[in-house]
């Protein structure tokens, strides 16, 4: 009974400190579905049926995700039109307590989307921001795309024109991650040929209309999804590309082999190979390990 009771209890009170959260003053930047309606989180609702204003990339939009979900909230857009207006206004009543919910047309704000100046602001003027996590189409396209998730790079849209395409395509080609890209479906097959051109023939994946009914994941290399894309009508609805890191160049040892035989005479292996590699400006692992064949079979002759 005592530990029923004392469940109950403990229950209750996570239950005012998650309300209490949920309900203080500030900015909050709710993550919002990216296609299905129910991917929104339980404390977005929370965040959503508790604040005075929401703040939208497109009103038109947010009030279809407030309907769905039973929320009746005023509703002013904010966006990269009206941002340097809006925004005065919005701190303003920040400054004053108000509970502001910022969302974008789907998935995480600020992510390509406006909403950096505004949190910016507020932090200057002391106010509280909140991050409500949830969707966002770069995550989601990286976890479908089977290529490497250790470490990688969101490069957000490319420039429309060709020219500033390819020099920002030339910048990224030497970033040791997976490249995520978002883009324009009418220009979906031209940047695929931009990328095999300038990234070479790495694996990528084209995903679209992410979590949606018509959810499409295309793979292979940018050759063949360059050919695949430019042979069919523009691709309809949100695109995310995301494209392998660069294979890692091939190494010549032949130098190396021959001072790591003289220097492991003199000096222990490990020494040896932290010696050759840092004179010859090669990976210490891949030096390591080719010292350690040298001398297996130094051993077996």
């Amino acid at each position: 009974m005592k530990s029923s009771e004392g469940g109950r209890k403990h229950a209750e009170r996570s239950l005012a400190r998650h309300n209490a959260q949920n309900e203080a003053a500030g900015l909050y930047i709710v993550a919002t579905p990216i296609g299905n309606a129910r991917d929104i989180t339980l404390r977005a609702l929370d965040v959503l049926n508790a604040c005075d204003l929401i703040a939208a990339e497109d009103t038109r939009v947010t009030a279809k995700l407030l309907a769905i979900h039973g929320i009746s909230k005023p509703l002013t857009p904010y966006n990269d039109h009206n941002a340097a207006r809006e925004r005065s206004r919005l701190i303003s009543r920040l400054t004053e307590g108000a509970r502001i919910a910022l969302l974008s047309d789907a998935g995480t704000p600020l992510i390509s989307d406006p909403g950096y100046k505004l949190v910016r602001e507020a932090l200057a003027q002391g106010v509280a921001v909140h991050a409500i996590p949830g969707p966002s189409a770069a995550l989601t396209g990286l976890t479908l795309a089977g290529l490497p998730t250790d470490r990688f790079y969101f490069a957000g849209f490319l420039p429309a024109k060709q020219g500033d395409r390819r020099r920002a395509l030339e910048a990224a080609r030497s970033v040791n991650s997976t490249l995520i890209f978002f883009e324009s479906p009418r220009r979906t097959a031209e940047t695929l040929a931009d990328m095999r051109d300038i990234l070479g023939e790495r694996n990528a994946t084209v995903a679209r209309e992410l979590t949606k009914i018509h959810e499409d994941v295309r793979r292979g290399n940018l050759g063949i999804l360059a050919s695949e894309f430019a042979a069919r009508s523009p691709p309809k609805g949100e695109i995310t590309i995301v494209v392998a890191p660069p294979l890692a160049p091939e190494i010549d040892f032949a130098k190396a082999d021959l001072l790591l035989q003289k220097a492991m005479i003199h000096m222990p292996l490990s020494a040896a190979a932290e010696l050759i590699a840092t004179a010859l400006d090669l990976p210490k692992r891949a030096t390591y390990e080719r010292a350690l064949s040298l001398k297996a079979t130094n051993d077996a002759r």
